[in-house]
């Protein structure tokens, strides 16, 4: 009979066990590194997070990261999986089932997850579960050396430069719709040093800007104030982010799909898109 209880005192080593078993069988492979990034980009907390246990061996988890999302304390679901053998057992469940009270009493008001669209076991799952789809995205992935980039010639009054957070912070006007959680400032605040952001200025204003994870290749914000847009400074910010890479692929997940502008200047750039993604979410 397996037991259930939070992650608080679980050692990291114990975690990835677990999440490398249960995800041996999926396209998503991440090792050591990669997995304490996830965690921590994404607000992990192991006190609110919880496994069922069998013998002292975790076989079905859920990382929960914790955080404000649109002004509301929110759970997020970082990763939720149960080891093969177990599965079909419901355990994944009762996992969350457990969970929900001792979120409530932690102040949480809301719980968030994305979903692969073509995983439909899983989305009628959260369905019963109470989820309802709130939005949808899609995500992309190019392999560095398929992507073909035309950079275009600005005149001398713009320039490009790193820049800062902060000054990201006053420019989140030019985006066209809300980051995910994983893209979020939030986020990108818990790994600060992991990101590049680069911002194209004109006459010294930001009029443009680009967050990237050269490691991992992801692009996490791209935008440009909607007064200078077609002039190439996506275009510009996009190349200049695929030389400093240093994965094999690039990534751009979670642009809202009815996003027109986004998803037409990816493709535009030998960027396809790879699925879609539901964002699902459940009042407390």
């Amino acid at each position: 009979m397996e037991t259930i209880h939070s992650l608080k005192d679980i050692n990291f080593d114990t975690l990835f066990q677990a999440f490398n078993e249960a995800f041996q069988d999926y396209e998503m492979q991440l090792n050591k590194t990669e997995l304490q990034t996830m965690l921590q980009r994404r607000g992990f907390v192991p006190e609110l997070s919880f496994a069922a246990f069998k013998n002292n061996k975790i076989i079905s988890f859920t990382f929960n990261g914790i955080d404000e999302h649109e002004g509301i304390k929110t759970a997020y679901d970082t990763g939720t999986g149960t080891i093969k053998e177990f599965r079909g057992q419901g355990l994944a469940s009762k996992v969350f089932l457990h969970s929900i009270p001792v979120l409530k009493k932690a102040g949480v008001k809301q719980y968030l997850l994305e979903v692969l669209q073509h995983n439909k076991t899983a989305v009628e799952l959260y369905k019963r579960m109470g989820f309802e789809i709130c939005r949808e995205f899609n995500y992309y992935i190019q392999d560095r050396e398929q992507i073909n980039i035309q950079p275009l010639e600005l005149s001398s009054e713009f320039s490009m430069q790193t820049t800062t957070l902060e000054a990201i912070h006053q420019a989140t006007s030019f985006l066209d719709f809300t980051p995910s959680w994983q893209n979020s400032l939030q986020a990108v605040q818990r790994k600060i040093n992991d990101f590049l952001f680069l911002g194209t200025f004109h006459k010294n204003q930001l009029v443009g800007y680009c967050i990237f994870e050269p490691k991992s290749g992801d692009i996490t914000q791209i935008a440009v104030h909607k007064k200078y847009r077609q002039l190439g400074i996506a275009t510009n910010l996009l190349s200049e982010s695929i030389k400093k890479n240093q994965h094999h692929s690039i990534k751009i997940i979670n642009t809202e799909t009815d996003c027109i502008s986004m998803n037409e200047f990816l493709q535009r750039n030998s960027i396809p898109l790879q699925g879609k993604q539901f964002e699902m979410i459940k009042q407390l």
